[in-house]
């Protein structure tokens, strides 16, 4: 049953018509005439998870557990390796039995990239600490994610019903696990009162995943005939407000924002609103399966390239000076932030 719905997730994926808004469009950014600086040597390196990355960027988490999964992981990671920037694998849950092909579609992330990339687990939040062990021990993980995802599941024919107890259970793994802990939404955005709740039990890792991207909604909806749920494709916190709104806990929340991630412009407002790394996931996956690694890798290569020239017209030489870049907040974004 997981395979057929981790195969279906990724076609209804591609059958999805409703498109979201993040709400980048309402930050403005300006242009810098005099930038003083050579294109050439402009650094995007920084760190993460106390490692050199060269871009502030994370291929994330997607998918996994079967044959075609495999291949998209393979060519992921080629892309992850090429660019040395770190990869989520998809939810684990399927590959915690004995079942070597789903492990195989998760293992060969770690294969590919080796020792010396990030590699990045996955879990619903809701995972026991045995289940996070064997979670982390498959790929070799410098890192795991936590998902939450209750808007998906609960319109989900076969989803959980129940979610009590996921933020005590969060806690218990953050203090038994000796690996930093990333809690994730899977596309419906992180409130600020949410992000608190698990600053204060000590999670030091949250990865918005705001909405405007991947909608699993309308995912779920596609499999689910016997009601419709269309009314509800437009829940969800935007990706931007999400990311203001958590930045303004403590500077030792690391935020990762993701959630429609689409071009170089979304990268650099992230990092300017407050984003340590930014996350991508559905944009990099419709290159690959509509054009194979090469339309991907080309995809990657035109983004970074891209992100540069940004930062030139800036006048912002690394990613540290990037994001003390003053912005305005303007239009639906700006009503939003004032309770309008």
């Amino acid at each position: 049953m997981r395979k057929i719905r981790k195969k279906e997730h990724v076609e209804n994926y591609l059958r999805t018509t409703y498109k979201g808004n993040t709400l980048f469009e309402d930050v403005f950014i300006e242009h810098n005439s005099l930038p003083n600086l050579d294109f050439n040597h402009i650094d995007t390196t920084t760190s993460f998870l106390g490692r050199i990355v060269d871009y502030p960027i994370i291929i994330n988490a997607m998918t996994g557990g079967a044959e075609f999964s495999q291949e998209i992981n393979q060519d992921l990671a080629l892309i992850a390796k090429e660019y040395n920037i770190p990869m989520a694998v998809g939810s684990q849950t399927i590959a915690l039995c004995d079942d070597e092909e789903c492990r195989e579609s998760f293992t060969i992330v770690r294969e590919i990239i080796g020792d010396e990339g990030i590699v990045i687990a996955n879990l619903n939040a809701q995972s026991s600490i045995d289940e996070v062990n064997k979670a982390l021990e498959m790929v070799k993980a410098d890192a795991i994610q936590l998902h939450l995802n209750p808007a998906q599941e609960i319109v989900m024919l076969e989803g959980d019903r129940d979610f009590k107890g996921i933020l005590e259970n969060i806690e218990t793994i953050v203090k038994t696990i000796d690996k930093p802990v990333i809690v994730k939404e899977v596309g419906f955005g992180i409130s600020k009162e949410a992000a608190s709740k698990l600053y204060n039990i000590g999670v030091r890792n949250v990865d918005i995943s705001g909405f405007g991207g991947t909608n699993f909604i309308e995912i779920e909806n596609i499999r689910y005939n016997s009601i419709d749920f269309s009314e509800l494709y437009s829940w969800g916190i935007p990706t931007a407000l999400s990311l203001i709104k958590c930045r303004e806990l403590p500077e030792d929340l690391n935020i990762i924002s993701s959630g429609g991630i689409r071009n170089s412009m979304d990268i650099v407002k992230s990092l300017i609103l407050g984003g340590q790394m930014v996350g991508i996931s559905g944009e990099i996956l419709s290159y690959l399966l509509h054009g194979g690694y090469e339309n991907a890798k080309d995809y990657m290569e035109a983004t970074t390239h891209k992100m540069k020239i940004i930062m030139l017209l800036l006048g912002k030489k690394n990613i540290q000076e990037l994001k003390t870049t003053e912005y305005k907040i303007l239009g639906n974004l700006k009503d939003l932030l004032n309770g309008k």
